[in-house]
């Protein structure tokens, strides 16, 4: 094979991944932000999950993902008030949010979604706000359910 012919071929065989990789990457996720549906959606009511504050959750900004909620801590103390709970779907697509503690804000890393603490849609593509969660504190163990 001659060495034209071989860099042709090879050529030809990387535009045709670089083809590919970019459909598939154009394509919509399959996620349904509704809460209660798949691991990345917490259930419709009850406990979701509890976090021991003596060893998570110590610094404002820090947050925890769990069972389809991010919960946040936005303020120092231990009352319920200083902290937020908000379903992690973005209700756009179904991308993980974050918390940015700077702007005080959710963002999506997807499109660029924001939300409020209390998951009302700052900035779109998103039109939908967030699910937000009650969250209760009793003796430094934190509590979110539906």
């Amino acid at each position: 094979m001659e060495r034209h012919e071989f860099l042709a071929k090879l050529g030809i065989g990387v535009a045709a991944v670089c083809t590919g990789c970019s459909i598939v990457g154009c394509g919509s996720k399959v996620t349904d932000p509704t809460p209660g549906n798949g691991d990345n959606n917490p259930p419709n009511s009850g406990n979701i999950f509890s976090v021991d504050l003596n060893s998570e959750l110590q610094s404002v900004g820090s947050s925890k993902v769990s069972n389809g909620v991010i919960v946040v801590r936005l303020a120092a103390g231990s009352e319920a008030s200083a902290f937020t709970a908000v379903q992690v779907a973005c209700t756009h697509q179904g991308t993980n949010i974050n918390y940015n503690n700077a702007q005080g804000i959710f963002i999506c890393p997807n499109h660029g979604s924001e939300f409020n603490t209390s998951g009302a849609v700052v900035q779109g593509p998103a039109v939908t706000s967030l699910k937000k969660y009650t969250v209760n504190v009793v003796n430094n163990t934190l509590t979110v359910s539906a």
